[in-house]
């Protein structure tokens, strides 16, 4: 499987200096028809127009796959510049082309959710692991041939292996209900962060990924107060400085960044990231002088 990766970041023109005018493509069927590239396919991350020209190919190309990214929240809600996956998968399907899956979990998002999230998934199936309902709706639809998983530690391949044997297609209801899911963790303003490190090195030595996981998670554990006058907000506040200078170096915050723009166009997600770096040091800053807000 040999894949032209993340097509979509630059916009169509950066697609055809990539691959069309330097005759990659046609370097590529070639070795496909030489039998030394088996299946040829591409991986997506970007706007519908450049997706749609792509996959337009395919009278040529003939993709034998394609790499999209499709869980239960970007179903109908994908942030920034983003395709839905639901329009995503309903193309290919169109066309019969197998679709490999990526961010199942949303960088960790889905299995790392606020507790009455949790609460919520464990109430209609108790015996289920939180991630194992994202791992269900990435594997049930017809098309799918395979869904990429970033596993840890032992327990991460168990869980999976017990979600995929075999795999229990999920029902219209169950469908309904995670969308209601997405509806709930909608409500919560994390940053859309999936630690794929593509914005990384940071000229400046920011920890950006660190800088906006450590944020995300106080919001799924309650630890972003939305007000100084919030009842948890001195145990809230302690949680949040004390996390930051745990999780990422003094010298690697969000207040050493300058602005310079150099991480956003390496970003699969379309995440404004020193607009978000900011927001987050004006709010440490505000933590840290005990500022009401």
């Amino acid at each position: 499987y040999y894949l032209l990766h993340s097509i979509g970041n630059g916009g169509i023109d950066t697609f055809r200096a990539r691959y069309i005018d330097n005759g990659m493509l046609d370097f590529l069927l070639g070795e496909r028809e030489a039998g030394r590239i088996r299946n040829l396919g591409f991986s997506f991350h970007g706007t519908v127009d450049v997706f749609d020209e792509v996959l337009a190919m395919d009278e040529r190309a003939h993709w034998d796959f394609v790499q999209i990214q499709l869980n239960y929240v970007d179903w109908k809600h994908a942030s920034g510049n983003n395709v839905d996956a639901e329009y995503l998968y309903g193309e290919l399907a169109k066309r019969g082309i197998q679709a490999i899956i990526m961010e199942p979990l949303l960088g960790g998002r889905l299995s790392n959710v606020p507790d009455h999230i949790a609460a919520h998934l464990k109430q209609r199936r108790p015996e289920a692991s939180v991630a194992s309902w994202a791992f269900r709706f990435a594997g049930s639809p017809e098309k799918v041939l395979t869904v990429l998983s970033g596993m840890t530690y032992l327990e991460h391949l168990q869980d999976n292996l017990r979600t995929y044997s075999p795999l229990e297609p999920l029902t219209d209801e169950d469908r309904e209900f995670l969308e209601q899911t997405a509806q709930l963790l909608l409500r919560y303003p994390t940053v859309p962060c999936n630690d794929c490190q593509y914005c990384m090195p940071c000229p400046y030595g920011l920890d950006i990924p660190g800088i906006l996981l450590h944020y995300n998670r106080c919001v799924n554990e309650g630890n972003v107060p939305s007000s100084s006058q919030d009842d948890n907000y001195r145990r809230a506040r302690r949680a949040f400085l004390v996390g930051y200078d745990r999780s990422v170096p003094r010298l690697r915050q969000a207040s050493h960044c300058i602005g310079c723009g150099q991480c956003i166009p390496h970003c699969p997600q379309s995440i404004d990231i020193p607009k978000e770096l900011h927001r987050i040091d004006r709010f440490v800053e505000d933590l840290k002088q005990g500022r009401e807000f």
